[in-house]
């Protein structure tokens, strides 16, 4: 039987530029349009709007049985929420997922927002600081791969971020890391082999060598970590009710460094608090 190889070649990351930037760009189009009163379907409009204007389609569309172009998760929804006539309200913690392919190569992102409430500013804050702390683990993992030697060194990196915050300093809440969800592999597929735990495993999984492509994409909630399918099939929330949040990023290794595909400098601001410069691929 063929089989692919997990590693890509220097053409082959090169072609996956693009649509990683694509996909950033429908990402910070909806970033803009989440305020209260938006509903998701609104925001998943928007993001099919960019993709199909710059020439690409969306991935999410080719996972079979899926129509949508975003996966929207709120509050207690950490991933896979489907877009529909749900109104955005003040203080929703709001997680969006997004996809891009492009030539036959794909990107795949996800970003956290906090919407604001005057009126609340203490659950704000908290749900401010379950979106720091996740988005940090996020980078914190990508920042690994300067140095890893296996995919197992990454989840580490990303459990020990989230374990070096402690309970909130907001709330006091501690924070769970979903177990049955991790990243994955991409290339020309969405979701491809290996996977990427984002905590600690025994096996210390795959080399961490040039051409690995990986989606990093730490889900965290501010309490346990069991969740459950909803009715529709899709959506993953708590079973505790406690809020949920999920960043992702694409990253690229090759034989300059790192570098991200789905952020528009590459990665240079998350990384630099990791002292991570990352490198253009050649």
């Amino acid at each position: 039987m063929f089989r692919r190889s997990i590693y890509k070649n220097p053409a082959q990351l090169r072609a996956m530029v693009e649509p990683g930037l694509i996909t950033e760009e429908a990402l910070a189009g909806v970033r803009a349009l989440i305020r209260p009163g938006v509903t998701t379907a609104e925001i998943d409009a928007e993001a099919s709007r960019i993709i199909v204007a710059r020439g690409a389609e969306s991935n999410f569309k080719l996972v079979r049985g899926y129509h949508h172009t975003t996966c929207i998760s709120v509050n207690e929804q950490v991933v896979h929420g489907i877009p529909g006539a749900r109104v955005i309200e003040p203080g929703d913690i709001v997680s969006v997922d997004c996809g891009a392919q492009f030539k036959g190569w794909n990107g795949d992102s996800a970003i956290t927002v906090v919407v604001p409430d005057p009126e609340r500013p203490e659950l704000v804050a908290r749900r401010e600081e379950l979106s720091r702390v996740t988005e940090g683990s996020m980078w914190a993992g990508i920042a690994s791969f300067a140095t890893a030697r296996h995919l197992g060194d990454v989840g580490a990196a990303i459990q020990g971020y989230i374990e070096a915050q402690g309970p909130s300093a907001v709330s006091g809440e501690t924070y769970g890391i979903l177990r049955e969800y991790v990243g994955h592999g991409i290339g020309r597929k969405m979701h491809e082999a290996p996977s990427l735990f984002n905590y600690r495993t025994p096996d210390p999984g795959a080399d961490v060598r040039p051409g690995l492509v990986m989606a990093v994409e730490p889900m965290v909630t501010a309490g346990g970590e069991e969740t459950f399918i909803e009715d529709d099939d899709w959506t993953v929330s708590t079973i505790d009710g406690s809020d949920g949040s999920h960043w992702e990023h694409s990253v690229a290794v090759h034989e300059g460094g790192i570098w991200v595909l789905t952020a528009p400098d590459g990665g240079a601001a998350g990384l630099a608090p990791f002292g991570v410069t990352p490198t253009p691929i050649a």
